[in-house]
């Protein structure tokens, strides 16, 4: 007869091998990005410990809809907001779906948890004339102030995420043509057209950057670094942004993504073709490229409220 202690320790390592044989499912089958497949092993852990914490000495192939519906009302009771039980809830049906796939289990337990209705949160969108405010509020007297603009140009020109930003190779630069090769989410590669202002910034920084006689050999072919010759890093491209909104008084909630938002809600208000945005962003499904869409229509509701006399 095995012991308490024997029995807890077994039923830790069914999970413990479940986590990491799915880690390995995300990172290999479905090609994933760190940070999306850590996030997804958090969300799996949330409902380890609360097995822990209610003593349930449940495996993974032993769930059922009950212990899952239970978990939810107790991360209810935390307090967690609705987009964060929605997240972890989307994981564990991940998880379970793995296990499906592997033929682990027979039934999925979580096939009727339910999600928490969302509203669809609308992201904060810059308008040119604030776009226009925060580069202004650069000062290119310092030394790193070039090489600010070039990355505001580059993000707004673009529509980039921070992570693609920070990875630009100089190598995939193609400024004869217009474009530049990007690695988005999951390792998948996109060409995304860059206009002649981001370029012409881009190569006023290069000046600067030839000149720095500290480059670190594994960044040598990165675009944007820091002082110390290193390439730069998504919190500092976070307190550069912070900054410059408050040097520019913005009040509005920005980071380096709203510049990605405004790209896309520009380009849609300007007519351009939805898929075309769709394959600008590296978005894989149409859905979350039509929330642009729905940002147009909320400012065309705002501007008719604000201004029509029958409003």
């Amino acid at each position: 007869m095995k012991d308490g202690a024997s029995i807890i320790n077994n039923y830790l390592m069914n999970w413990e091998n479940s986590i990491i044989q799915f880690r390995n499912f995300l990172k290999l089958e479905k090609s994933l990005s760190d940070n999306s497949i850590t996030a997804y092993e958090t969300d799996i852990r949330k409902f380890v410990t609360y097995l822990e914490i209610k003593e349930l000495n449940i495996s993974p192939i032993n769930v059922k809809l009950q212990d899952l519906k239970k978990f939810i009302e107790w991360i209810n009771e935390l307090e967690l907001n609705a987009r964060s039980q929605a997240r972890i809830i989307s994981g564990l049906k991940a998880f379970f779906k793995y296990l499906i796939l592997e033929d682990i289990i027979e039934t999925d337990p979580s096939s009727l948890l339910e999600s928490p209705r969302l509203g669809r949160k609308l992201p904060e969108v810059l308008s040119i004339e604030e776009i226009d405010r925060i580069i202004a509020a650069i000062d290119l007297s310092k030394p790193e102030g070039q090489r600010n603009k070039a990355i505001i140009e580059t993000l707004y020109s673009c529509g980039l995420r921070v992570s693609e930003l920070i990875n630009l190779k100089i190598t995939n630069l193609y400024f004869n043509d217009g474009f530049i090769r990007v690695v988005g989410k999951g390792d998948k590669e996109r060409l995304v057209p860059i206009g002649q202002k981001a370029m012409k910034e881009i190569k006023y920084y290069f000046q600067d950057r030839n000149l720095q006689a500290n480059i670190d050999k594994s960044s040598q072919n990165i675009v944007f670094l820091n002082r110390r010759g290193k390439q730069i890093t998504r919190v500092m491209i976070f307190t550069i942004i912070k900054n410059l909104a408050k040097k520019a008084e913005i009040k509005k909630n920005i980071s380096p993504h709203t510049f990605r938002h405004s790209f896309a809600s520009h380009l849609i208000d300007g007519g351009a073709d939805l898929r075309a945005v769709q394959e600008m962003l590296g978005h894989e499904s149409i859905i979350t490229t039509e929330i642009y869409t729905h940002l147009d229509r909320e400012y065309l509701r705002d501007a008719i409220i604000r201004f029509h006399p029958r409003a």
